[in-house]
């Protein structure tokens, strides 16, 4: 199962292009956070004819909130990585699960020509949903592919299985085919697609780019290029996204990377609280537009906003950012004690915030954090820090990254500061956090407490600095998260299954 997560191939340009005149300036977007029926607790062989049944069983939700999301006049739903058959299996075990998914250049509607490219009954369906209720869908489902002993990377049991994004436009055209690129480490029952798929989709709503999961966080490709060489307005993005607070919650990292790429971001997780996985939302440059983050009900939910088609057009677009800017040109504050504290398996070295208000500098490496900071009461039950990591993560995947931290930790223990903490009581009337960044792609973080985002009460300004004139609840975390990709080791592209 995905859940966190440099060649360069000839991008799969799709969809009709249509004439100015038939171009929006906004459309209604939807997400769908599905509660996943699974095929169990351990993997087991089936038929192809019991997969079929666990599929469509999840397939009849996401059919009702598809139907529903149109009646609200949605252009497009995004539905989760995952949402037709979970995650529990080997490769043999997923096998009855796959279809044979075509090249979208075949120009297919599944719906009229079902039996086309063989027996693909899920396809079908999807382009069915599609056309009776005249939305773009994207769902994700796995492909299978034969392959030979003339291949050297072709796996023992002859056949490349991947895990595939799928859209159909509002007649149930077949349109989009991604497969994904970056694994997470659980994944060994799919293949690594051989290069990066650079896959868009020109409609009357903007550009649209597809990636899942842990492609936005584990290496450059597809990500970075989708938005800077293709020039996506807005990324679909189907996840199955286990939450790691304090600094990769689900809905804190897709607003924060919405706001560091300024594009429009459509994620749709999966529903499992046991496992620590929700958090689904409609995101955009300036903010979160509407997001769900549940923890305590096992519930899907359909999301649905308007936003703007193409936000570069936008008078609210943000201007760039010189992420390293004010730090590089500010004398260092006065050396205060430091310790180190881990998080996800990362040691950051952080200084305690023991005063009400206070200024410090905290370095690691090459990456030295500034913060000034009033909070609006200095609280003896709660403990927090300020901290700086810039190193290569190597757990469940391998990416470099310069982080500047505040945040709350778990108890008046230092050794809690990083460890997933939920609730806060302690709010700031003012901070202003910058670094020395060796990158350009840095995500602006503010979460509040109980997984909260807030929009409007903190800005980026285009110096480098996140800065906040008081916020309305108390802070989890506040962070800027950068990735350093050219230090990233090689892709483990066509590795062997």
């Amino acid at each position: 199962m995905a859940i966190f997560q440099l060649h360069i191939c000839a991008a799969f340009l799709m969809g009709m292009i249509l004439p100015s005149s038939a171009l929006e300036d906004t459309f209604i977007a939807a997400v769908y956070e599905h509660a996943v029926i699974l095929t169990g607790d351990t993997p087991r062989n089936v038929s192809r004819a019991e997969a079929l049944e666990l599929m469509n069983r999840n397939l009849d939700i996401l059919e009702g909130a598809i139907k529903t999301a149109a009646q609200q006049g949605a252009h497009i739903i995004v539905t989760p990585e995952d949402a037709l058959y979970g995650w529990v299996f080997t490769r043999e075990t997923l096998y009855p699960y796959l279809e044979n998914i075509p090249d979208p250049q075949v120009d297919w509607t599944p719906c009229n020509e079902p039996k086309r490219f063989g027996s693909n009954p899920i396809q079908g369906r999807l382009s069915c949903i599609a056309k009776e209720n005249s939305i773009y869908v994207v769902a994700n489902m796995g492909d299978k592919k034969p392959c030979n002993r003339s291949d050297p990377q072709c796996p023992s049991d002859g056949r490349y299985q991947y895990n595939t994004d799928v859209v159909y436009d509002t007649e149930g055209k077949f349109v989009a085919r991604y497969h994904k690129y970056n694994l997470f480490a659980s994944e060994v029952y799919f293949n690594y697609a051989k290069d990066p798929q650079f896959v868009t989709l020109n409609t009357s709503f903007g550009k649209l780019g597809l990636m899942t999961c842990a492609d936005v966080l584990n290496y450059r490709e597809p990500a970075i290029s989708l938005v800077e060489k293709y020039k996506v307005d807005t990324i679909l993005f189907p996840t199955a996204w286990q939450n790691g607070l304090p600094l990769l919650s689900a809905v804190e990292f897709y607003s924060a990377w919405a706001m560091g790429m300024r594009v429009n971001f459509l994620a749709a997780n999966i529903n499992k609280p046991s496992l620590d996985i929700t958090g689904s939302g409609i995101f955009t440059p300036e903010g979160a537009k509407v997001y769900r983050f549940d923890m305590k009900t096992q519930t899907g939910k359909l999301l649905v906003a308007e936003i703007n088609a193409r936000p570069r057009l936008s008078p609210t677009y943000p201007p760039a950012v010189d992420w390293s800017l004010y730090a590089s040109n500010i004398k260092h504050f006065p050396a205060s004690p430091v310790f180190t504290a881990s998080f996800y398996f990362d040691n950051f070295t952080f200084t305690e915030l023991s005063q009400e208000a206070g200024n410090h500098t905290v370095c690691q490496k090459g990456l030295c954090c500034h913060l000034s900071y009033k909070m609006a009461e200095k609280r003896e039950d709660e403990v927090y820090a300020f901290g700086a990591f810039d190193g290569l993560h190597v757990i469940e995947g391998e990416y470099y990254l310069q982080i500047c931290t505040l945040l709350k930790c778990k108890s008046t223990d230092l050794k809690s500061c990083g460890e997933p903490v939920e609730t806060a009581h302690t709010r700031f009337d003012s901070f202003t956090l910058s670094g020395t960044f060796n990158t350009s792609y840095v995500f602006p973080e503010v979460l509040l407490t109980e997984t909260q985002l807030t929009t409007g009460e903190f800005q980026v300004l285009t110096d480098g600095r996140l800065t906040s004139n008081g916020l309305s609840k108390p802070v989890l975390s506040v962070a800027l998260f950068g990735r350093w990709y050219e230090r990233d080791p090689p892709h483990p592209e066509g590795a062997p299954s």
